[in-house]
């Protein structure tokens, strides 16, 4: 949207929601971080910004790397946050796709040095050996945050499932992107995939999920991109001091 086609809210209260929602949409994927495309809403980066800090992750592993432009993002928050959480180990990104040429380009022009806190792997979800390849690139002692943003198909977001969940720590979290492809009044476009909730509900049906909860109470900002795919896994970061987490809404512990 150019700046002779913007709206300010006040001139926009007598329409519906459903309109409201498809212009988002439509800018959202026109957006970008620090020059390189990002397509995320700013309700759901502020979400992310309370997950990493809540739930002490200091590695995103990204399902789907695009452009980079959330790889870097997700980067640059973890690094600030490292500032007041010395006790964590190393902050990094671990990002997965078919091809990450374009993304190495992107981002090394922005920062020549990003592969000490980005990691850029090639490979397809599909393949078990691509989560091994990642769990490989895990620091010891981590708290992993697994975002999946793949293909957003059915097939693609099972597999995602099934393969890296097992990543995610007690009391961490895994978010499944974009089930708004799902939902008829969301659609933007007739190409867009399908599958990301029916194989979200499946997989939460199955005996691998039983650690998890869906945790529709992070949709807290009226507008997301990721109905019904906000996951935690029950349980407490072990340490020895408690501290309650004020937007998560659970009692955990920060490590020692």
């Amino acid at each position: 949207m150019t700046g002779a086609e913007f709206q300010p809210i006040e001139d926009r209260l007598d329409e519906r929601l459903r309109d409201y929602w498809l212009d988002r949409v439509r800018m959202h994927t026109q957006d970008s971080y620090a020059g390189i495309g990002m397509s995320k809403f700013p309700e759901d980066l502020r979400t992310y910004d309370h997950l990493l800090w809540e739930t002490d992750a200091n590695v995103v592993v990204e399902i789907g790397t695009q452009f980079g432009g959330s790889a870097l993002w997700f980067r640059d928050h973890l690094v600030a946050f490292a500032r007041y959480r010395p006790r964590l180990p190393r902050p990094l990104v671990i990002s997965l796709d078919l091809d990450q040429t374009t993304a190495r380009d992107l981002i090394s022009q922005v920062d020549p040095d990003y592969e000490s806190t980005i990691c850029l792997v090639p490979g397809d979800v599909r393949d078990a050996s691509s989560a091994i390849a990642i769990k490989q690139e895990v620091p010891p002692g981590s708290r992993c945050l697994v975002v999946e943003d793949s293909a957003h198909t059915y097939e693609t977001t099972s597999m995602a499932l099934s393969h890296f969940s097992s990543l995610v720590p007690s009391g961490g979290c895994f978010v499944v992107e974009d089930g708004c492809v799902d939902i008829e009044e969301m659609r933007l476009d007739d190409a867009w995939p399908r599958g990301v909730l029916p194989a979200l509900d499946d997989w939460l049906a199955t005996s691998a999920s039983s650690g998890f909860e869906r945790r529709r109470d992070l949709e807290r900002y009226g507008l997301t991109c990721h109905p019904r795919g906000y996951l935690q896994r029950k349980g407490v970061i072990r340490a020895a001091e408690d501290r309650y987490c004020t937007f998560c809404g659970l009692r955990m512990a920060l490590r020692s």
